[in-house]
């Protein structure tokens, strides 16, 4: 079992939630994921990622991300289709059940990410309305697909992010559109005086690493939702021998301390807003550290 870490940013929940996007990864690729954030040293927080074998899985889930290429996932005879935006479509693997109803629209098909192996990672969490939040804070002109979303992040990190193993995060690239995860992108207008999509010589710089990761992240955890416009989230700290197993990473991240006593905790509270039309997309505005234990 190799582990690596790598510089996170706790206020960051988009960085949060992609570290554990980092051990679902593993955990399909190389098994035996485990993690833990820790903020022992002097300068800033590091994630800790371990796995089976005898691989980097930092550098392993990179690879496969350089590798991958996205479809949208349909059940079997549907006649949704996203190849309006040439991103091509897969039916459901067998015996597989859909993960949640059929949308009316294929804007929230799930996306499969595969790469040259075989290797396949899906990401669906937006389509989970009916038991949870679906932390869905992008809304798409004309229907705009997660599928696509991904397959865009995938464009701009394509033979770039294998330079980035000891520091994905910091991978910038100029981003139309995101799943608005990492908050370093986006603003609201009013806010900020001036829009820069009225501007052609301005360009938002986006991390597409942290968006990616962070979709995966939510695959089967969520911050704690208060209302729509303001989330918790926690974090577990663990030294360098004492990470987490991936059911708790995925526990812990939306859930109270009093739940975990004894157990090294920081928790955190989101704050959205909408950046046009109410009710739309939301974007991140401010994060405060509510509790250390």
């Amino acid at each position: 079992m190799v582990t690596a870490a790598f510089p996170v940013d706790l206020h960051n929940p988009g960085q949060v939630f992609a570290c554990l996007g980092f051990v679902e990864a593993a955990e399909v690729l190389l098994g035996e994921a485990k993690g833990g954030f820790d903020w022992s040293g002097s300068n800033g927080a590091r994630f800790r990622l371990a796995a089976s074998g005898d691989e980097d899985p930092v550098g392993r889930v990179l690879r496969f991300l350089d590798k991958a290429t996205v479809t949208a996932v349909v059940p079997a005879d549907s006649d949704n289709s996203t190849r309006k935006w040439k991103v091509g479509t897969t039916e459901s693997i067998q015996p597989r059940r859909f993960p949640f109803p059929e949308p009316s629209s294929p804007a929230t098909l799930p996306a499969r990410l595969e790469d040259d192996a075989g290797n396949i990672i899906e990401i669906d969490y937006w389509g989970d309305t009916t038991r949870r939040d679906n932390v869905k804070f992008w809304a798409g002109a004309g229907g705009y697909p997660g599928a696509g979303l991904a397959r865009d992040a995938l464009d701009l990190i394509r033979d770039r992010v294998l330079d980035c193993v000891a520091d994905p995060f910091a991978l910038a690239a100029r981003q139309d559109s995101s799943f608005r995860f990492d908050w370093r992108r986006d603003y609201v207008p009013i806010d900020a005086g001036f829009s820069p999509n009225a501007h052609s010589d301005v360009a938002m710089q986006g991390h597409p690493v942290v968006e990616l990761l962070a979709a995966i992240g939510m695959t089967n955890a969520r911050p704690l939702r208060h209302n729509k416009l303001e989330y918790t989230y926690a974090v577990a700290g663990a030294a360098d021998t004492d990470l987490y197993p991936l059911i708790f990473l995925r526990a812990i991240l939306g859930a109270t301390q009093p739940l975990f006593p004894g157990m090294p905790v920081r928790q955190f509270r989101m704050k959205l807003d909408w950046p046009g039309q109410e009710n739309q997309a939301r974007c991140i505005t401010n994060v405060i550290e509510e509790s250390t234990t």
